[in-house]
């Protein structure tokens, strides 16, 4: 696969023409703010100071209740939304670099589409590569380099 130059820019960030994903990333935003916290620590107080002038009734319980879960219920999908793209983004992102890295096994592009036994055999290899980096350190060998793996 052949990409053109990246000076000629033919993959531009654009701005998201979906107004939900524009929702979705300002609200993730916001929501991760000192400020936002601040904000949600004074309705809490401003909540307990009218529970005198309420009684302290279910109502008053109520409305707290309600406001919170609908926010809570919203802000899942908002921000699941943006995790998932930006989930998407950083896999790309990391084809590209084993695309793009000599040496690099290209099987690996894909793996997020294997099923979990798939991933686990690809792991165990790994994880038996990782080890035998470990014995040869410790027997004062260098860890670096790009040894044979068998991913088949």
């Amino acid at each position: 696969m052949t990409f053109p130059n990246p000076s000629a820019r033919s993959i531009r960030p654009t701005k998201s023409k979906s107004w939900f994903n524009r929702l979705a990333k300002w609200t993730a935003r916001v929501a991760g703010r000192p400020s936002a916290f601040g904000l949600a620590v004074a309705v809490i107080l401003v909540w307990i100071c009218t529970g005198p002038f309420f009684g302290f009734g279910d109502t008053w319980q109520l409305v707290i209740n309600t406001g919170t879960t609908i926010v809570t219920f919203l802000m899942v999908f908002l921000i699941q939304n943006t995790q998932n793209l930006d989930s998407e983004a950083m896999q790309v992102k990391l084809d590209e670099l084993i695309r793009a890295v000599d040496g690099a096994h290209n099987v690996l592009l894909d793996l997020e589409q294997l099923e979990e036994d798939e991933l686990d055999s690809i792991r165990e290899k790994y994880q038996r590569l990782a080890a035998r980096a470990r014995d040869d350190l410790r027997q004062g060998n260098l860890d670096t380099g790009s040894p044979t793996t068998d991913l088949t």
